[in-house]
């Protein structure tokens, strides 16, 4: 959520950079301004009310005391007439203030002065790339045929179960994928990263810190009788560990990485990019977040896309990092790096990781916030980066290893997955 002080005192850079995310509506900046102007001055009323009533209620102690009964009676009309005002007053507040908070959550994120103008993925910048694109064999398959050859996943028992979107990985293929997972976890302890195992449905006051609602409450799965929400990434619950929380400027950075299991209901996806491992409903993923000082964060952000690069370049994947243009971004993101990897049997690139620098965006929703060494109350920064989400990965790794005696495992992952190839 953004902060009213910075939307007050910079209204016109505030739409300029609005104006980069191709953002509509963006009078919403001076509605904002002015719900804030006129909660100001319902303050100030209620302030200047609430010190007449106990000026008079002194004074009407010292009347008394001096038996002058009339006029402590005739103030203490008047201090009826300011309570009446003052309950007026707390009413017009309250809904002004109901006002302004429902305008500003339908804000999103103003960009970093990083992020590249553009409206659509098309007009995303490669920063750079890497690996090599393999040469297949003559006989080279998409993974969804390679899954069926080796019975991996079973998609239409998950179907069956649950319904389409929700694979059942078995034998080797649970297997495969619980070597990733392992892999990747230990990838980013050994990188300092803190783990956690964290819940994987969430109350509404989390799902709104991170900034899932109110943009993404069609893509969430609901448990309406406990108003829970399933997680669509570990990173609201993470994140939120440090809601209400202020923490000590030596605390930061903490760095945390959790896997989960990662629910979306991706409405209206349907087509042959949707095939297979391509996008489902239920995912698993291993996610890094930091919470950091705000000077540091873009630091720390180069820190965290060299760290998931590092993890795709030892799965000897061929890859490519992308900055996200300001049409492309998600609702609480100041700058996005996208990762991709080629599919060689698809011939096209999958987005595998994004890895964020949100600032204070989220912080400010969930009052998550550092004491300096000046004794100043500050609010984080936070960041998160996917590494690694698995279907592609998975997906991947199965097209770009086959060969005619079968499936490849990178060397990084034998010793995980107990093999050297899936035959």
């Amino acid at each position: 959520m953004l902060q009213v002080n910075v939307l007050r005192q910079n209204t016109a850079w505030a739409k300029e950079r609005l104006a980069v995310r191709n953002f509509k509506q963006p009078e919403l900046v001076d509605e904002i301004v002015a719900l804030d102007d006129e909660r100001k001055k319902l303050q100030t009323e209620f302030d200047t009310t609430q010190a007449k009533v106990n000026s008079a209620s002194k004074d009407i102690g010292k009347l008394i005391g001096q038996g002058k009964k009339d006029e402590a009676e005739e103030l203490k009309a008047n201090v009826a007439s300011f309570k009446s005002q003052i309950t007026g007053l707390t009413e017009k507040m309250a809904a002004v203030e109901k006002q302004l908070q429902e305008k500003i959550v339908m804000l999103p994120n103003l960009p970093s002065e990083k992020v590249p103008p553009g409206k659509t993925p098309e007009d995303n910048v490669v920063v750079r790339s890497g690996g090599d694109i393999p040469a297949l064999y003559a006989g080279a398959v998409p993974h969804w045929d390679l899954i069926k050859k080796h019975n991996l996943v079973d998609f239409e028992t998950g179907a069956k179960i649950t319904g389409s979107g929700f694979p059942l990985y078995k034998g080797k293929g649970a297997k495969l994928q619980r070597a990733l997972i392992q892999y990747f976890l230990d990838f980013n302890t050994a990188a300092g990263y803190t783990e956690f195992i964290p819940p994987f449905m969430v109350n509404e006051q989390s799902a709104y810190s991170t900034g899932q609602l109110p943009d993404k409450e069609g893509q969430m799965y609901h448990v309406t009788e406990d108003n829970l929400y399933l997680i669509p990434t570990a990173e609201v619950p993470v994140t939120n560990i440090y809601r209400d929380e202020i923490l000590k400027e030596a605390d930061l950075p903490l760095m945390l990485t959790a896997y989960s299991p990662c629910f979306r209901r991706e409405a209206g996806s349907f087509g042959k990019e949707v095939r297979g491992l391509n996008r489902v409903h239920q995912f698993e993923k291993v996610e890094i977040i930091q919470l950091v000082h705000p000077e540091k964060s873009y630091d720390v952000l180069e820190e965290m896309v060299a760290h998931v690069e590092k993890l795709v370049q030892s799965l000897e994947l061929p890859y490519r990092i992308l900055k996200l243009c300001g049409g492309d971004m998600g609702f609480t993101s100041a700058l996005t790096y996208d990762f991709e990897v080629y599919s060689t049997a698809q011939q096209r690139w999958l987005e595998v990781s994004s890895v964020s620098n949100f600032e204070n965006y989220q912080a400010n929703r969930m009052k998550c916030r550092f004491k300096d060494a000046n004794g100043k109350t500050q609010l984080v920064h936070t960041l998160n980066g996917s590494s690694l989400a698995l279907p592609r990965i998975f997906a991947s790794l199965l097209e770009n290893n086959q060969t005619e005696q079968g499936i490849a495992i990178p060397v990084a992952l034998r010793s995980y997955f107990g093999a050297d190839s899936i035959s």
